[in-house]
């Protein structure tokens, strides 16, 4: 049967049909809420499976519009760039600084993890990337962003395998950041002296370790909401003007950075490194962010950004799950698996030793070491929800929900754009 394809229209109408159908199954089926698994995820997977089946029967498939997929992946990445203000390392302080540094040695370590075991069971080397930080750390939005330029280069079903690897990534972080930092509290025998009760203000110690006093809610604990893709469900207030601001610093990031990547493959195709444009997209959004508009006295609209960033995102993993091929990794299944555990066992001894050690050995650490198994397997929500169930038994720490929500939502995405570039490069590995 020949595909059945779809124009720019009816790719749009589908996606969002998925996206409804996503929607329900999360409000419905607790498992998934608790494992913040994302509704594009969950609506595309069950599309996925009916196509397979489909195709199982009849040998129906379907073929998206590329080009409408590509651009709301280039305004996913370009919203991460526009949403990474630098201004706020300052309010982080020294420990968002070590965090950071933290954070990008473990990406290293998880890719020369998952291309080693993935070489030992004779697979294609840069599977290994699909199974460490392109999906691990990096999501879904990652996972499906490199998933064609993986298949390029020559590793077959790299976007189906990397939304399966992202998948459980997010339950396995929901999972291990609880017990690391339980077993951390109890093996050093960490107590919280900051500790205060839910109708206390902040204490200003607890604020003073982070080198400045983070944003408050009402409450007079940390606004979190201040952070943009923790909260996509968060109304947020939003006027014409400010959305048309917004979208006309989309529409430059696209625009240049479509333009530095056709440049360099036109003028250096046989360059060491090839950067995608998705990677050229997010640091066009960082300049712009924080040296253009600044130049120019423009305040970026934080809100409408977040926004536009998660619409875009919801239908990029939308349209990307209804072109998976489920059917091409039944032959991987046992490896995949085998990769995944290791790549557990490494998280977990990373954050409890590498992590623990580096942030202070003290509880505050504990807990970012239980945010850091959420967004190093999972995601930013998952981080937050980690720190929450340990913080609810053991008492607060303000310094790891400044940090990590700075660290997974924005700092994470440059650094491991950055490595990926490199590790996709290296002739060894191709």
């Amino acid at each position: 049967m020949q595909p059945v394809v779809l124009d720019g229209y009816y790719t749009l109408i589908v996606a969002t049909i998925v996206l409804i159908v996503g929607r329900y199954l999360v409000q419905k089926v607790k498992l998934l809420n608790d494992f913040n698994i994302p509704e594009p995820v969950v609506g595309g997977l069950v599309a996925a499976v009916l196509l397979t089946i489909a195709h199982a029967m009849f040998g129906f498939v379907i073929s998206i519009y590329g080009s409408l997929q590509t651009a709301m992946m280039l305004m996913f990445f370009s919203s991460i760039g526009l949403g990474a203000d630098f201004s706020k390392l300052k309010a982080g302080g020294k420990p968002l600084v070590v965090l950071t540094i933290v954070v990008g040695i473990f990406i290293l370590v998880q890719n020369i993890t998952g291309i080693t075991v993935a070489t030992l069971f004779g697979m294609h080397p840069l599977t290994g990337l699909v199974t460490g930080s392109i999906t691990l750390t990096g999501g879904h939005g990652t996972a499906a962003g490199w998933g064609p330029r993986l298949e390029e280069i020559g590793v077959t079903g790299a976007t189906t395998l990397g939304i399966a690897c992202a998948t459980f990534g997010l339950v396995i972080g929901g999972l291990l950041g609880g017990p690391v930092a339980r077993r951390l509290i109890a093996k050093h025998h960490l107590t919280n002296t900051r500790h205060t009760s839910s109708g206390a203000t902040p204490d200003k110690q607890a604020l003073d370790a982070t080198g400045a006093e983070p944003a408050l809610n009402e409450d007079g604990y940390i606004d979190v909401a201040q952070y943009p893709f923790e909260n996509p469900e968060q109304v947020r207030l939003i006027t014409a003007q400010s959305a048309l601001e917004t979208l006309s610093l989309f529409a430059v990031c696209l625009a240049v950075s479509s333009y530095i990547s056709t440049f360099f493959s036109t003028n250096f195709p046989n360059a060491p490194i090839t950067i995608p444009t998705f990677v050229w997209a997010l640091a066009t959004g960082v300049v712009v962010r924080n040296l253009v508009t600044p130049l120019f006295n423009f305040n970026v609209f934080d809100r409408c950004v977040d926004v536009i960033g998660n619409v875009a995102l919801s239908l990029f993993l939308a349209m990307a799950l209804l072109s998976l091929k489920l059917w091409e990794l039944v032959d991987l299944a046992i490896p995949l698996l085998a990769i995944l555990a290791v790549q557990t066992v490494v998280m977990a001894v990373f954050a409890s030793v590498a992590t623990f050690r580096a942030m202070g050995k003290d509880y505050d650490a504990a807990v970012v070491a239980a945010g850091h198994c959420g967004f190093g397997m999972g995601a930013t929500p998952t981080a937050v929800a980690n720190m929450q169930a340990i913080t609810s038994k053991y008492g607060a720490s303000h310094k790891a929900f400044l940090i990590i929500p700075l660290v997974g939502a924005f700092f994470v995405d440059i650094i491991n754009a950055t490595v990926l570039s490199i590790f996709t490069s290296l002739p060894f590995l191709r």
